[in-house]
């Protein structure tokens, strides 16, 4: 009997862990790029690491709502050609996500800026490094405006960084709020040059940008309708009040002559 029980416990011990628990199914990728457990993972009792929360609400909650900024968009590059590096400089923090977000602030008039973050290896936080107003970039260069490329540019008065992108599509989702911003909080002087856009791009910030100034425009309309018709209501009412104030003293006027004769 002790033979068997024996023999049981080394079979349980020489067993492979994948059968003892599930297999985890492959990590799905996140806004950021960054790697997560699924939502719907077999393996129970597992807990959700904090990079599986969105990309966006953690930027923007670390980074953008404690200077009381709200994020609009963000996307995860790579630089285009390296860096260059003096020769003495010391050793860095290692390997890191760079991530160029958009913002604006909460407080009118509203600002935007454009910043860089970065986010290094076995580090959960992020740390801004570098940020721009949007008065203060000059030219944003989509490298290819025919064919779809996550390259692009980004020229400000004092720097000039060429990004890559994980995808054109995100580099897209990008240049579009980025041109759409501008449009909206930038006078026409300050706006930068888009170059080597897709038109879909450009075209389609144009039409939004038309149809909300025509929204508002009728909102302003309406508004001011209103505000004629209240005042015209008003000396309705003001007229109604020295008509009757009139009526009132005719009485008296009548009664008091009526008085009078009588006697």
């Amino acid at each position: 009997m002790r033979e068997r029980e024996s023999e049981r416990a080394c079979v349980c011990v020489c067993l492979p862990s994948s059968s003892l628990y599930p297999k985890q199914p492959p990590h799905h990728s996140l806004l950021d790029g960054t790697v997560g457990l699924p939502h719907d993972s077999p393996v129970r009792g597992e807990v959700v690491p904090h990079c599986a929360m969105s990309a966006k609400s953690v930027l923007n909650k670390e980074v953008f709502a404690p200077n009381d900024e709200r994020m609009l968009v963000a996307v995860q590059v790579r630089r285009r050609t390296r860096k260059r590096i003096p020769f003495l400089a010391t050793g860095g923090q290692g390997e890191y996500t760079t991530y160029i977000c958009l913002s604006v602030t909460n407080k009118k008039p509203l600002q935007g800026y454009i910043t860089k973050v970065k986010r290094f290896e076995g580090v959960s936080s992020f740390v801004r490094r570098s940020q721009w107003t949007l008065d203060q970039l000059r030219q944003v260069n989509g490298v290819d405006g025919i064919r779809d490329c996550p390259e692009f540019d980004l020229l400000f008065d004092n720097a000039h960084d060429q990004w890559v992108a994980g995808t054109a599509a995100e580099k897209g989702s990008f240049l579009q709020s980025l041109h759409h911003t501008c449009q909206r909080h930038l006078a026409q002087r300050l706006q930068p040059d888009f170059l080597n856009c897709p038109s879909r791009i450009l075209v389609g910030n144009s039409i939004l940008c038309t149809a909300a100034d025509s929204v508002t425009s009728a909102v302003q309309k309406a508004s001011q309708a209103l505000n004629e018709r209240g005042e015209r209501l008003g000396r309705a009412e003001d007229k109604t009040a020295d008509m009757a104030n009139s009526a009132n003293q005719f009485a008296e006027t009548a009664q008091k002559l009526v008085t009078k004769y009588k006697c």
